[in-house]
């Protein structure tokens, strides 16, 4: 049975009601945010991780960072939940972002990879391009809906800004979103 949002706190993490509010309805089985120490994936160290198949976020990341790293992860679900469809026509707005020659992200974790891409990854849309895709997915969730106005890592031009929002509204307005 599916339910609203479900956390399982542990380690001394908390979530505030404003952010909860922020997000759109998602739906799902539970999932269990742990503190971690020294977290890494296969490019060195990262904030947090999730495991999607075992329901678990592992965050090692400062307090003030906390919503940005939480939504971003949550969203590692969405994405992962999100059907085909849905995933390509995201991938269509990325790619007019790149054809309008759009520079910057809204996260590292995009930017990064975004600037590693070859014309190649696109046109096959190769395991470079789905993680690209992914990550500015998951990017651009934690820019909307952690209530954090202004970053560093938020590079992108305003006009591609309001597209992508554009986008996530309307998936947003279409119904509950699976995790």
């Amino acid at each position: 049975m599916r339910t609203t949002l479900r956390l399982r706190l542990g380690n001394a993490l908390s979530i505030d009601r404003s952010l909860r509010a922020r997000l759109p309805l998602l739906t799902g089985e539970p999932i269990r945010l742990l503190r971690g120490r020294g977290l890494r994936d296969r490019y060195g160290a990262v904030h947090a991780g999730s495991f999607l198949r075992q329901r678990r976020i592992e965050f090692d990341c400062s307090a003030a960072e906390f919503p940005r790293v939480l939504v971003h992860e949550l969203f590692h679900f969405v994405w992962l939940r999100l059907g085909n469809p849905r995933r390509r026509s995201y991938e269509r707005l990325l790619r007019c972002e790149l054809a309008g020659r759009a520079r910057g992200e809204l996260g590292w974790s995009a930017d990064w990879r975004k600037r590693e891409l070859a014309a190649a990854d696109i046109r096959q849309r190769s395991r470079r391009w789905r993680e690209y895709c992914c990550e500015s997915f998951c990017d651009s969730a934690a820019c909307f809906y952690s209530g954090i106005e202004r970053h560093e890592e938020f590079t992108l031009a305003k006009r591609y800004r309001r597209a992508r929002a554009g986008w996530f509204a309307e998936i947003a307005g279409a119904g509950p979103l699976s995790i």
